[in-house]
């Protein structure tokens, strides 16, 4: 029997997640990708932003030591007052270990058997997959599958063009050497706020422009009403409301003009504004596959387009822009193209975190689906700062929110906030991804103390005699 050829156009999680399911299953895989493989997710967006975050993360704490009792001191005993941050040495760190990430990751291609080639893949048809390179040449591979996994980029404006020196993209802020005096971020969405968080706890003075009534307007309300009012308290000007019109530089000056005629400026601005899907010029169409608005891929729950062999994952979809979601596309598509047991994409079923500080972790159905009425289920809410290990910690900010059926009593939803939320989550994500009770949650062992032990208390507190 011939072996299944799989052509993969993107090496992003989407695409080497793919290749190690195809290559394991017994097909012949190649990857085409321009960047190196780990594609945006791992070069210039998540693994980046995620490392420059933790530099924060221990930023935040130091501040806060005082209260613990920890007190830094100068050479001569003097208390040292404030800490400073190397921004050169944050990002040479930050790029060093995105680099080190995609070199595992083609280690394990290669160990896997994929072969990675250096270029640009377009479609010829359904079957065909040209792959052109920096210089101009071309080979054409064909394919029984192709799975088109290419990404988005940062969304600009004309009226908001980015320099790469003080107007920038989140992929262009690790070649700042420079600490911004003045920082604004334009956009409060997932990536501004992580940003606008990151940067205010490096010690950076930051602006965040809104245009909408509150940060983070995709998230839990409640979530995001105690990540403003912690931004606020630590120093953040946040304008809400307020919808930019321009981004202008004027030697090291940056401003930006919002629509209502005011002005804010800062030494840097970061843009963000959303994604476009890499699509355009690929041949897509003129094979068979139909786009959504925006030039995003349309795919169907197990990765399909409407090209007969042809799938697609990742951001390029604009399903969630997640790299678990991007993986876990790339994995169902070659499970399905291969015979292989499969599970269509569940959303209801992903947990999702913003790595603010506090962190922000959701899964499952969101208290605006139970006030809307799309569905019925019973809440409870419990505050961090009754958690014991919380107060030893000094942590006062976030909740445990839990969201079950009325009479069944099953997990469907869930929010944790605070520090380490991510971590937090997974319990509740077993929970909605098993169809588990409150009382199943809350009869499981948690370590005293610990902050995990309050989702077993908010869980207790959904128990019905």
């Amino acid at each position: 029997m011939a072996t299944d050829r799989v052509v993969i156009v993107g090496g992003g999680p989407g695409g080497y997640e793919a290749a190690h399911v195809a290559a394991q299953l017994g097909a012949e895989v190649t990857i085409v990708d321009t960047d190196g493989v780990g594609g945006s997710a791992v070069l210039t967006d998540c693994v980046p932003s995620k490392t420059l975050i933790a530099t924060a993360e221990v930023m935040d704490e130091l501040a806060g030591a005082a209260e613990l009792g920890v007190i830094f001191t100068d050479t001569e005993g003097d208390a040292a007052e404030t800490i400073r941050v190397d921004l050169a040495r944050v990002n040479a760190r930050v790029k060093g270990l995105a680099a080190d990430q995609s070199a595992d990751i083609a280690r394990r291609l290669a160990k896997d058997g994929v072969q990675v080639v250096e270029a640009r893949g377009r479609l010829d048809g359904p079957g065909r997959v040209v792959a052109t390179a920096a210089d101009g040449s071309e080979q054409t591979l064909e394919a029984d599958a192709v799975l088109i996994a290419t990404g988005a980029a940062p969304r600009t404006l004309p009226t908001a063009q980015p320099d790469g020196e003080r107007i920038l993209t989140w992929e262009q802020v690790y070649d700042l050497t420079e600490v911004p005096t003045e920082l604004i971020v334009v956009g409060s969405g997932v990536t501004g706020a992580e940003f606008a968080s990151a940067y205010l706890n490096l010690g950076i003075p930051v602006t965040l422009v809104s245009s909408r009534d509150r940060v983070l307007p995709g998230e839990d309300a409640d979530a995001a009403t105690v990540l403003e009012d912690v931004l606020r308290r630590r120093g953040m000007t946040v304008l809400s409301k307020s919808r930019m019109e321009s981004v202008t530089r004027s030697g090291d000056v940056v401003t930006v003009t919002l629509t209502d005629g005011r002005t804010v400026q800062g030494s840097h601005c970061i843009l963000a504004l959303g994604s476009v899907p890499n699509t355009a010029d690929m041949g897509l169409e003129e094979a068979g596959v139909i786009l959504k608005d925006g030039g995003f891929v349309n795919v169907d729950r197990v990765s399909r387009t409407s090209a007969r062999g042809v799938y697609s994952a990742g951001d390029c979809t604009g399903v969630l822009m997640l790299a678990s979601v991007a993986a876990m596309q790339g994995r169902i598509a070659m499970w399905h193209f291969l015979g292989d047991a499969v599970h269509p994409l569940d959303l209801k079923k992903v947990s999702s975190n913003v790595f603010t500080s506090p962190e922000i972790a959701t899964v499952g159905w969101s208290q605006q689906a139970v006030d809307a009425g799309e569905m019925q289920a019973e809440v409870v809410t419990l505050p961090m700062s009754g958690n014991p290990r919380a107060k030893m910690q000094g942590v006062r900010d976030g909740f445990v929110k839990l969201l079950c059926r009325p009479g069944t009593g099953i997990v469907v939803g869930g929010v944790v906030v605070g520090p380490r939320a991510s971590e937090l989550i997974h319990p509740v994500s077993v929970a909605v991804a098993e169809s588990l009770t409150a009382d199943q949650l809350a009869q499981a062992f948690t370590v005293y103390p610990s902050m995990s032990g309050s989702i077993a208390e908010a869980a207790r507190r959904l128990h019905h005699f």
